[in-house]
């Protein structure tokens, strides 16, 4: 007897699109057939609806430990999951920061109790901590997250020695976030000195400009050319940038690039409407980038999307543009945000799975998930392509209660999200008392 029949799916997966049956027993995905009439403890029609990998987001801030007013593991991957995303890596500039290998293993504690989604953690590198790296276990942590621009304290690595050494010795891929220190400095500076007290978001975008993404992201190019290592950068946001990366399929790549939801979907010309609540590092920037991005998505430069999701209150937010902090929530919100693209004739349903669930799988050797086959774990998105979904206070689920996006309505919805083999979304409505996502494992 199985645990759950899916019948009359639209399954999109692997390049392409066909009508099955999924049959799921425990965690797992046990049979793909045409016709599944077998017993099983519950049978749902899907009525022809599309039939996607869960999303694995490999980029997302939950703010926990230390930084709960903001968001937890467990509200943000509640909203998650109305996003369509079961499989999550989560960032390590909280408090204390995840730079020790102590730090690292206590987030997974934390999470084992608390995240309602699959889940892993990057262990943070800084000026200082290469024996860390050096000694991670490689079967534990997704990934290095360096950041090379866009913080401050420990987390901001920008001595040369120690990125020689990170590129060099890490057993990790290191991902990257790129932005040159000192050009964002000096652009500081120099706004501030011309505009003082009426310096806007509307400004974010020349201070954190095209040339302080370019110099760090070719820096860190340059340095993985240099010691051979495994580069992933995320968040791209210019043009100039695309002529770093190499077109074509994710497999044997050994420096890859990522695009966010948000960057995809907003320009420089939002910042007059949603000033401080489109700020983020780095920036969104001008509408010839957006389509760059795009384009670079299309034809394989860009390898992965996902969507930096990094929650902060409505007060932080609403502060002066200088005080306010870097970040939107999204991760709720990513799937219906490419869905609108889909129907824009932009993304096909076959691209969206390959960049949201199979090459992140593929990238970080993510074991038995990103796919939909016999054998793996039941992780799963519904659509529902034709329905409208309004983004509105009563359907946030993020911690900090806003959304860029409130009141605005999406051509698509999410009809249901299957973690492990339960179903955790369904009916605009996260279940209750689900069991805890899992630790993701990796095939290193």
């Amino acid at each position: 007897m199985y645990d759950l029949i899916l019948k009359n799916c639209n399954i999109v997966n692997e390049g392409s699109i066909f009508e099955s049956d999924i049959a799921i027993k425990n965690s797992r995905i046990e049979l793909i057939s045409k016709e599944i009439d077998s017993e099983s403890k519950k049978v749902i029609d899907i009525g022809g609806k599309n039939v996607i990998p869960g999303l694995i987001d490999d980029q997302v801030h939950f703010r926990e430990p230390g930084l709960t007013h903001k968001g937890e593991i467990a509200t943000e991957s509640k909203a998650g999951l109305a996003g369509g995303v079961t499989s999550y890596f989560e960032m390590p500039n909280v408090n204390p920061t995840t730079t020790t290998n102590e730090n690292l293993t206590k987030k997974f504690e934390l999470a084992s109790t608390r995240s309602l989604s699959n889940y892993s953690f990057h262990l943070g590198g800084s000026n200082t901590n290469i024996e860390e790296i050096k000694n991670v276990d490689i079967n534990q942590a997704a990934a290095l997250k360096v950041f090379m621009g866009a913080s401050t304290g420990e987390m901001l690595v920008d001595s040369i020695d120690a990125l020689d050494d990170i590129f060099n010795y890490s057993p990790l891929i290191v991902v990257t976030h790129c932005e040159d220190p000192q050009r964002v400095t000096d652009n500081e500076k120099l706004f501030f000195e011309k505009y003082g007290n009426d310096l806007s978001a509307e400004h974010h975008h020349l201070i954190r400009d095209v040339e302080s993404c370019y110099l760090s992201s070719s820096l860190a190019v340059d340095l993985a050319k240099k010691y051979d290592s495994d580069l992933h950068v995320f968040h791209l946001t210019t043009e100039k940038e695309m002529e770093l990366f190499t077109a074509g399929k994710i497999d044997g790549k050994k420096i890859t690039a990522e695009v966010c939801v948000h960057h995809m979907y907003f320009n420089e010309s939002r910042y007059a409407d949603l000033g401080n609540q489109i700020k983020c590092n780095p920036s969104i920037k001008y509408e010839s980038d957006r389509l760059a991005l795009i384009n670079a998505l299309l034809t394989d430069k860009i390898d992965i999307i996902a969507t930096d999701h990094a929650p902060h209150t409505w007060e932080e937010k609403n502060q002066s543009y200088s005080k306010a902090p870097a970040g939107l929530p999204l991760v709720q919100h990513g799937m219906q945000i490419l869905m609108d693209f889909y129907h824009q004739d932009i993304l096909s349903l076959e691209t969206i799975v390959q960049k949201t669930s199979h090459n992140v799988a593929n990238r970080f050797q993510v074991k038995e998930r990103g796919y939909i086959r016999e054998g793996y774990y039941a992780d799963l998105a519904v659509l529902d392509i034709d329905k409208p979904y309004t983004v509105s206070n009563d359907n946030i689920l993020y911690k900090c209660g806003w959304s860029p996006f409130n009141g605005h309505t999406f051509q698509s919805s999410i009809f249901m999200t299957i973690v492990n083999g339960n179903i955790a979304f369904t009916d605009g409505q996260v279940v209750e008392d689900l069991p805890f996502g899992m630790q993701i494992e990796f095939d290193r």
